[in-house]
């Protein structure tokens, strides 16, 4: 008798496409992991911007208690057209990332075959980088205030809270990341330190002390404007790149576009001590221009399930996985339409299930 794993994943579909994402990579999911040997337990959490509309809060008081009982979270987009960003994201996502203490964000970029490149002359697999951010601190920090809220003489606030250790722990993941990779084993830094003169000169300084105990790992530090320049001017030769909140949210959109679409960019928030579970998401919002109309790409969100599947230890179901999306991408037949296609996202699905 086979016994199979089980693993109890919360599901987070949150709001506009993540309605739809959720349950297409949620199909996909549940074949990969019946054909490799682990049954998946669902449990479904319709908070969100909805759940705002009714009780005014994003989520229950008890959400972290009731999502810690499970291995892994799946979460699908937060943001509605008619609740300001600063509320969603507030009141949802960073409250997951801190209270799990989720600071190790893991945002991977390839060029598959198949996908158009917006840059000349890069070939499949030439782009292949991860930026690692900084998740639980730094300019998300929300430490600040106003003074005088709402009056014209108002003044408003913002601190940016960088730590040695949640500095140098993330740092640190960056370069464990190259090495796992074993692809370029480079680390490139992003900072402003030429502006930023004590939080980001900190950053530095951490850098270069963690960067002499892998000697075998190659190392650069890079401005952010300099860095989004040669993301576009020289993408094929970053490997891992480690950043701050702010600057690691903006850099992993740019490196989604280099390589086609940000429908394909998945992401991981992971607490790699695995005290609490960690949750997985595409990078993509909730896109409220296509909700509901059946168009949106699940391809992101089945890689995001394939980087959970393999943070479980399943790396079989996680490369098949990726295999069925890579396999879709190539034949260019059930493209979406950011992906210059014409499919829908069931047409997506279906050849994804027939590809496992």
């Amino acid at each position: 008798m086979v016994i199979m794993k089980r693993y109890s994943i919360a599901l987070l579909p949150g709001d506009g496409i993540g309605h739809e994402v959720i349950p297409a990579a949620r199909k996909v999911l549940e074949k990969a992991a019946a054909a490799g040997g682990a049954a998946l337990d669902f449990t479904s959490y319709e908070w969100g911007s909805e759940y705002y509309f009714e009780h005014g809060i994003m989520m229950p008081p008890d959400a972290l208690p009731r999502l810690r009982d499970h291995d892994a979270i799946l979460l699908g987009a937060v943001g509605h057209p008619d609740i300001p960003d600063h509320i969603t994201l507030n009141g949802l996502l960073l409250p997951i990332r801190r209270g799990f203490d989720l600071y190790a964000n893991i945002r991977p970029a390839y060029l598959y075959e198949g996908v158009a490149c917006p840059l000349k002359g890069y070939e499949p697999g030439s782009i292949n980088l991860v930026v690692v951010r900084e998740n639980t601190e730094g300019e998300y920090a929300q430490a600040g205030g106003f003074v005088h809220h709402h009056f014209p003489a108002e003044v408003a606030i913002q601190t940016s809270v960088f730590t040695r250790h949640g500095t140098e722990r993330i740092i640190r993941a960056a370069f464990d990341l190259a090495r796992r990779r074993n692809h370029l084993k480079r680390v490139a830094s992003i900072t402003k330190s030429n502006a930023q003169g004590f939080s980001m000169v900190l950053w530095d300084r951490v850098f270069r002390e963690v960067a002499a105990e892998y000697p075998d790992i190659q190392t650069e530090s890079l401005l952010v404007d300099a860095a989004a320049m040669n993301f576009v001017r020289r993408p094929s030769s970053f490997d891992v790149v480690v950043a701050s909140n702010l600057f690691g949210d903006i850099l992993s959109d740019l490196s989604a576009i280099i390589t086609g679409s940000i429908g394909l960019a998945p992401s991981a928030n992971l607490d790699p001590s695995r005290q609490a579970p960690s949750l997985f998401e595409p990078v993509h919002g909730s896109a409220p221009d296509i909700a509901g109309r059946g168009l949106a790409n699940p391809l992101a969100t089945v890689l995001a399930a394939a980087m959970m599947m393999e943070h479980l230890g399943e790396d079989a179901i996680a490369a098949a996985l990726e295999f069925a999306v890579r396999q879709v991408l190539a034949s260019s037949q059930a493209l979406t339409p950011d992906l210059g296609g014409q499919a829908r996202t069931a047409d997506t699905v279906e050849a994804l299930l027939a590809l496992l």
